[in-house]
């Protein structure tokens, strides 16, 4: 049977940089707790701004069971997280408005649970794997990457 989806709009938060910009758009699947599957209900935010990879992460966690959550920017990353509380952020490092280091540093000082967080990117510099490491990243994956490698990552961080 397949999954139902449903869209809910988010607003963007109050320290946005720009005001004078609409409230984003995030779009929040749920699977997990319909089909019951194996993965336990864990809910996994996406947050990157490439549509193609969005889908394909998407498809290969939701065929394990897990509910995707997922935002276009680094705003509504932070929105979506702050009112979602998933199990698991998958964080692109290059994004609009907010980049994943910035919404990783507000994550770390924000919660006093730290979110378990997966960056990935497709820069090839050490430096950016130090600094992402250092701000208490769980696993750092360069793009491109087989969707295998991300499904041990997740499954390995959410067992």
């Amino acid at each position: 049977m397949p999954a139902q989806k449903r869209t809910r709009k988010v607003s963007k938060p109050a320290e946005s940089q720009d005001a004078t910009e609409q409230p984003a758009e995030a779009v929040v699947a749920t699977t997990a707790r319909q089909t019951g599957k194996a993965a336990g209900g864990k809910r996994v935010l996406l947050v990157d701004d490439d549509v193609e990879i969005v889908e394909s992460m998407k498809t290969v966690l939701e065929s394990k069971g897990y509910e995707i959550l997922v935002a276009r920017d680094g705003n509504q990353g932070l929105v979506l997280a702050e009112q979602e509380n998933p199990d698991l952020v998958v964080l692109d490092m290059m994004m609009p408005k907010r980049s994943g280091f910035l919404v990783l540093e507000r994550l770390r000082r924000s919660r006093p649970v730290p979110l378990r967080v997966i960056m990935i990117t497709a820069n090839e510099g050490s430096r950016h794997k130090a600094y992402a490491e250092m701000l208490g990243v769980d696993d750092y994956i360069r793009k491109p990457f087989a969707m295998d490698r991300l499904l041990e990552s997740v499954q390995r961080l959410l067992s």
